[in-house]
């Protein structure tokens, strides 16, 4: 092979750094998740008026909470009093109002100040001018979207048009019903690693022949590193002999009957910048957020959703929820294998893309570009 087609066929990756340093890590939180449209809750999840949950986006604690017209908001998770932390649970449900454990300054469920220790007393104060700071929120594929920037981006641009720019079709995600399906099975993985190479793992499959051979045994074209996510609309078909996407190929549960013709025994995967992957078959659905907490650590919250009434019924979804946690365990245990090495002198200039990899230089660009680099 010459130098000419070895550069050719070879792409540097990110440098190791952006992988281990906290500063890059700082623009990060600041650049790319307080501003970009980030997954934040099922919403199913806030089942009733004062229904709340509170998740990590970039470097500030949100409130996601239903209100009693049914709606739901969103508010940095900070007592405007002296900046204690409102809600300290990661969920639960209040009766009427959010109340500061330190000063008690007390706000109802559409953040407006309602009480506070001699505020009658206080005749100047507005207590219009000290609700909860207000998050922009949008609904979507039964999940609660969340945007931190001043002036959000489009969420029809962002987030909905990377769906129909790898599936080719806008209508392709609704006929799974993601709104409409019931959490069967959910999943938290605390994964030490950076939350770029969980997404560079995702978008690949050059590594599916050597670690997945469950994934590879019910999609066969996964072994030979077919980057499905790289072709527009494509979808892996199932092993002839696989009757559904378990960990054995055995039968599955109900298909979601509004599923097409062409979208059945399939398997579809989507990555949504920055922190969300969808995966569609025709029976559940396999939704992942992850939660970039450090240069070095990733919470993943990855939940598997059916029909309202396989669940109902408490069917076993042993088969149907084990294949993906082995992929799921396997991919983690490889980010983490490559975790301590960003640090490594061997790895400080990068590492490289092989052809089936190089859609990941595009990921690339796109984080220099929102950390202005």
């Amino acid at each position: 092979m010459t130098t000419s087609s070895r550069t050719q066929s070879l792409i540097a990756t990110l440098p190791g750094t952006y992988y281990t340093s906290p500063e890059v890590f700082a623009r990060e939180q600041e650049h790319i998740f307080e501003t970009s449209w980030f997954c934040a809750v099922r919403s199913a999840d806030l089942t009733a008026p004062g229904a709340f949950r509170t998740v990590t986006v970039g470097r500030e604690s949100v409130l996601v909470a239903r209100g009693r017209d049914q709606g739901v908001r969103a508010f940095l998770n900070v007592c405007r009093h002296r900046g204690a932390r409102l809600c300290t649970e990661e969920s639960g449900t209040v009766r009427r109002a959010f109340q500061c454990p330190y000063h008690a300054w007390t706000y109802n469920l559409q953040g407006e100040l309602i009480a506070a220790p001699n505020l009658t007393s206080m005749a100047d104060v507005d207590r219009g001018d000290y609700g909860l700071s207000r998050v922009q929120v949008r609904e979507w594929l039964g999940y609660v979207w969340v945007n931190l920037a001043e002036r959000p981006g489009s969420f029809e641009e962002e987030v909905m048009a990377a769906v129909t720019a790898r599936l080719g079709d806008g209508e392709a995600i609704a006929r799974y019903d993601l709104a409409g399906l019931e959490t069967g099975k959910r999943i938290s993985y605390d994964v030490r690693a950076n939350w770029k190479l969980i997404v560079e793992n995702f978008m690949e499959c050059y590594h599916c022949a050597t670690i997945h051979p469950e994934l590879t045994e019910v999609l066969p074209e996964f072994a030979d590193g077919f980057a499905a996510q790289y072709y527009v609309g494509h979808g892996a078909a199932f092993a002839k002999e696989a009757e559904g996407f378990t960990v054995d190929g055995s039968a599955g549960l109900e298909r979601i009957p509004t599923v097409s013709a062409e979208q059945d025994r399939r398997y579809y995967a989507i990555t949504v910048r920055p922190q969300v992957f969808v995966n569609l078959v025709p029976d559940h659905v396999i939704f992942h957020r992850m939660y970039p907490l450090a240069p070095d650590r990733t919470l993943v919250e990855c939940e598997w959703l059916y029909l309202p009434e396989v669940v109902a019924q408490g069917r076993d979804l042993t088969r149907s929820v084990e294949l993906f946690d082995r992929v799921n365990r396997q991919d983690f245990d490889a980010c983490e294998r490559c975790q301590p090495a960003m640090s490594s002198r061997g790895y400080a200039g990068g590492g490289v893309l092989v052809p089936s990899e190089h859609h990941l230089a595009e990921f690339h660009d796109w984080v220099r570009g929102r950390i202005g680099e």
